[in-house]
């Protein structure tokens, strides 16, 4: 196989690498967004039921007991699986900046077809500002991710505060540790985001 034929040959399959890279992506964000509506709705349908049996004194901490526990599992495993999907999404488009450097170097010329494949040649580091992974921490709050482990953390917080108000009978006293537990639950899932995009900027 000659040289030019050989060039063809990769310049195909990274055509096609990239179409499968990008559909790989859809289907993540697709699939991150579908879990986040669900997690949602599940959490209006069950403060829709509070609101229906607040009436009943009797019928509310049956009814939280059955429920919180429910929400918060949900959530957990909801915020576990959009933290795969944020370090998957960003591994396909690291590998799709790769191939647009190959694209830029090897067709483009002196034209800036693919500006933020210029620099660095396609290096690693170079890719990974690019495609954010190492960009401001304060974007880790922008995450889908982290929504719903705010979420989650209000939920902690909350049960929190319900088992601590049953047992000790202070409100201030209850209200006060679940604001801390919600604190240190939301501390604990942004740390769990942040070690992921270290491991994937690494």
């Amino acid at each position: 196989m000659d040289q030019d034929a050989r060039e063809q040959g990769l310049l195909t399959a990274l055509t096609t690498e990239h179409f499968v890279l990008q559909t790989s992506r859809g289907a993540t964000i697709t699939e991150s967004v579908g879990r986040a509506t669900v997690f949602l709705s599940l959490l209006s349908a069950a403060l829709i039921g509070l609101g229906f049996v607040s009436s009943s004194g009797h019928l509310i901490k049956p009814y939280l007991g059955a429920v919180l526990p429910t929400l918060v599992i949900t959530g957990l495993l909801t915020f576990a699986r959009l933290v795969q999907n944020m370090v998957e999404n960003s591994l396909n488009l690291k590998r799709i900046q790769h191939i647009r450097a190959y694209y830029h170097h090897h067709l483009a010329g002196e034209n800036d077809f693919f500006a933020d494949a210029v620099s660095g040649g396609g290096d690693t580091r170079t890719i990974a500002a690019a495609v954010g992974s190492a960009a401001s921490r304060w974007q880790l709050l922008l995450t889908t991710a982290a929504m719903v482990g705010a979420v989650n953390a209000l939920l902690i917080g909350l049960g929190a505060t319900l088992l601590t108000g049953v047992a000790s009978g202070s409100a201030t006293f209850a209200i006060a540790l679940g604001v801390a537990v919600a604190l240190v639950a939301f501390a604990a899932q942004l740390v769990y985001i942040k070690r992921a995009s270290i491991w994937l900027s690494g």
